[in-house]
């Protein structure tokens, strides 16, 4: 209304990009806010901007037309720049893996896609074999060819200088055997020492089966030791309680054998052959004798395991025959070992439960009767006899770094010959492996067992053998060894007590996986409390080993 009154010609304002504010009571919009102006020149502000209309437009003949934003416009101070202007480098933090730099144009950009959930995290570094030119393999090598069945992937083999064995059918056989010479100061273990030099062949012989049910396998050790000279007949004037010739044969084998009828039942069996000599230095060596007489024990195991669950219950029967060879003496003459020779028959139970993963207690009760092919022996006493044992342990394994079994009992023995006393004692059984590190290895054993005599008056032998055993590998082909080993004989019914000491050292120096060199040096030492029975040797040999 005002203005239909004024006389005054209204005027019209100048509409440019700044007239309108886009937030009220505000000179300057939001950093964050939509409507803010982008980033322009000022040669941008000026086209948006009226021109004066008598001004002509500047002349584009012979100018280069640019479209768009100018080059690199807007960039961040990082990052490739198309006119090759130095940017900033991005910084890492400490132990951060830091990108590759791109190999050229025309490289596609890394995946943003995030890993899924269950994705590991990705390491802080990557180690170079994972980045390092690998040769090509064929696809039907890598399993990769379009309807080629999976490829069955072979077992990590721990050991760079082991035996690799060949497959013939389907068992895995490895074989090796070992040479060595050396000198042993007192070989017959007598009181007065008297050395030879020696040389050992001990051949060896595995097959394991690769079925995917049941399983057979064999393995077969021997050796025997061939000595470079005879010991005397008499020693200080007595005849030689030992042999003049200490060539000694050895054999330890056993074919064990798995069939599995269901998932949780499964028929078990062992064949087994011992063949040796009694040790040097034992009193049931005759004296005058040209050489150690061989025994041999041939036997078997067998059973049916049965699973409910998690309790596993095992029964088994056992049958063994031990055999002597006769004695030849140094005149030429020969004495027998029939009373010697007896059959066992036993039974063996075993319940064991698995309580936690890597823990599983059992108690096992064995139970045997010897019966000897001559009822009286050389001295006239009735040697038959019933006996077992009982016992209470467990199998463990933890985290892969201690592993094995141990257990303690109590071991008995009465004979049909009321003049020889009932043989007990305490039973420690254990094998044990403890990984201290990935280079060093220790293990220790310990065995308990009731032997045979000929001793009169002696109902038999109570035997506690407890070894300890330290491996270091200081590099993969190289390895020492230390081995210390004590033992107790009981010879329950004289009061005869002995102790026997070996320490042992070996280095290993493992020049390819076929051939083997090895050093061993060796202390052994008897003390008796009876006089006279006491010895000491010491042993170095050298050898090489060849495997397959």
């Amino acid at each position: 209304m005002l203005t239909a009154f004024d006389c005054t010609v209204a005027r019209a304002q100048t509409v440019t990009p700044d007239l309108f504010n886009p937030l009220p009571d505000a000179s300057v919009a939001p950093p964050d806010s939509p409507l803010r102006k982008t980033d322009r020149t000022a040669a941008a502000d000026d086209d948006l901007r009226l021109r004066d209309k008598d001004k002509p437009a500047p002349s584009r003949i012979g100018q280069i037309p640019t479209y768009g934003l100018p080059a690199a416009n807007g960039a961040k101070d990082t990052g490739f720049d198309s006119l090759g202007r130095t940017r900033k480098k991005p910084k890492f933090d400490p132990g951060q893996a830091k990108p590759k730099p791109s190999p050229g144009p025309g490289t596609p950009p890394p995946p943003t896609t995030p890993p899924p959930a269950t994705t590991a995290p990705p390491r802080l570094s990557i180690p170079p074999s994972q980045t390092a030119n690998k040769t090509p393999m064929a696809p039907a090598m890598a399993g990769t060819v379009d309807g080629q069945p999976p490829r069955r992937r072979l077992n990590v083999d721990n050991d760079p200088f082991g035996a690799v064995g060949d497959y013939a059918g389907a068992f895995l056989i490895k074989s090796a055997v070992e040479l060595s010479g050396g000198y042993d100061t007192n070989p017959g273990r007598l009181p007065e020492p008297h050395g030879l030099p020696f040389w050992v062949v001990a051949p060896e012989f595995l097959a394991v089966s690769d079925w995917d049910r049941h399983a057979l396998v064999a393995d077969l050790k021997g050796s025997f030791t061939g000595y470079g000279g005879s010991l005397p007949s008499m020693v200080d004037g007595a005849i030689s309680p030992a042999p003049t010739n200490v060539d000694r044969p050895s054999f330890n084998g056993h074919i064990d054998g798995r069939l599995d009828v269901t998932q949780d039942t499964h028929l078990t069996a062992e064949v087994r052959l011992l063949a040796a000599t009694d040790n040097p230095g034992s009193p049931n060596i005759q004296a005058g004798m040209a050489k150690y007489p061989v025994y041999t024990t041939l036997g078997g195991t067998f059973g049916i395991d049965q699973n409910f669950n998690r309790l596993e219950v095992y029964a088994g029967a056992t049958i063994d025959r031990t055999v002597y060879q006769n004695s030849v003496l140094t005149d030429g003459s020969s004495t027998t070992n029939d009373d010697r020779d007896f059959n066992q028959y036993g039974g063996v139970g075993r319940v064991s439960y698995d309580l936690m993963p890597g823990l599983k207690p059992f108690v096992e009760v064995e139970g045997d009767n010897r019966v000897h092919d001559l009822f009286l022996d050389r001295n006239f006493y009735a040697r038959d006899s019933t006996g077992g044992y009982a016992k209470a342990g467990t199998s463990f394994e933890f985290t892969r770094l201690l592993t094995g079994e141990i257990s303690v009992g109590y071991a008995e023995r009465s004979y049909v010959d009321t003049r020889l006393q009932r043989l007990q004692g305490l039973l420690v059984a254990s094998s044990l492996t403890w990984t201290a590190t990935p280079l060093t290895t220790a293990k220790f054993y310990s065995t308990t067992s009731i032997d045979e005599t000929t001793l009169p008056g002696v109902s038999g032998v109570l035997t506690h053998t407890y070894t300890v055993e330290v491996d270091h590998d200081f590099r993969r082909w190289l390895t020492a060894i230390g081995k210390f080993t004590f033992a107790t004989l009981d010879y329950q019914g004289d009061g005869r007590f002995d102790k026997t000491y070996s320490a042992e050292a070996d280095l290993v120096y493992k020049m390819t996986r076929n051939l083997w060199v090895k050093g061993t040096l060796r202390r052994d030492v008897l003390n008796s409390n009876l006089p006279g029975n006491s010895s000491a040797s010491t042993v170095v040999m050298l050898g090489v080993r060849l495997q397959n």
